[in-house]
């Protein structure tokens, strides 16, 4: 994997304490072509399947392919539009898939996807894979939950504490490839980064056990590498009942 400089990039997943497999993919892509980077800049993207053994691990590796896929070959000039045509085409790839397989009939997956076009943050989001912004020593998560615990939170009805506890937090209202229609959030503007700005962007299996505070302090003026492999531990610690997945992403 080539990087440019400007940015240190980790990619880490682990398979957690209880999974027999990991149906986790991540993936990291920038385009070789100088002139091309101007246009489409760097597309970070993490994916948690679901669907059972072979279903969650198919659904999340299409997701990430397709949508790095047609990200890199679309032809417009507006990332986020870009990023919208990936992430549909994946939602139908993996229902195709599932069509032709009946067996993985319910495979289906979470997926976030992060693009950095000169100095500027775009992304796309379905599902309870989470995007953070850290910055001047705050964490903000930018992306907001489709679950159903996700709904009691902006409702009001329960606490951001008490969801954590909650025996159905677990429960998606909307993923790629298991309803026909695919609901997604799309910002309507980029947001502007600056030096120094991390991204991070993890599965349920480390925002679950991990709390915002402690991947703020793990990411805190330490390499990416190193704050990805401490934050990995912490969620194994802490039984790590789930697939394991973190991208971080330092501009530097």
């Amino acid at each position: 994997m080539k990087v440019r400089t400007g940015i240190e990039v980790s990619s880490q997943s682990d398979i957690g304490c209880m999974r027999l497999n990991n149906e986790d993919s991540f993936g990291y892509w920038e385009p070789e072509d100088d002139r091309l980077f101007l246009r489409k800049g760097r597309l970070a993207v993490v994916a948690d399947g679901m669907g059972g053994y072979e279903g969650g691990q198919e659904a999340s590796r299409l997701a990430v392919d397709t949508l790095v896929a047609v990200y890199r070959d679309f032809r417009g000039d507006d990332p986020q539009a870009a990023l919208i045509e990936a992430l549909q085409s994946a939602h139908e790839q993996i229902r195709n898939y599932s069509n032709d397989h009946p067996e993985l009939r319910g495979m289906g997956t979470t997926c976030t996807a992060a693009a950095i076009v000169q100095d500027a943050l775009y992304y796309v989001h379905v599902g309870d894979t989470r995007l953070y912004l850290i910055r001047d020593g705050q964490i903000t998560k930018v992306t907001r939950d489709h679950s159903y615990v996700g709904r009691l939170v902006e409702a009001g009805l329960i606490s951001p504490e008490e969801a954590e506890k909650h025996p159905q937090r677990n429960i998606l209202t909307a993923a790629l490839g298991t309803n026909p229609e695919l609901v997604m959030d799309s910002p309507s503007q980029p947001e502007p980064l600056r030096h120094e700005d991390v991204l991070l962007i993890c599965t349920d299996g480390l925002w679950g056990q991990v709390r915002d505070p402690e991947i703020l302090d793990a990411v805190d003026n330490k390499p990416a590498e190193q704050a990805g492999r401490e934050l990995i531990d912490l969620a194994r610690e802490r039984g790590g009942p789930d697939n394991i997945t973190v991208e971080i992403l330092r501009m530097r």
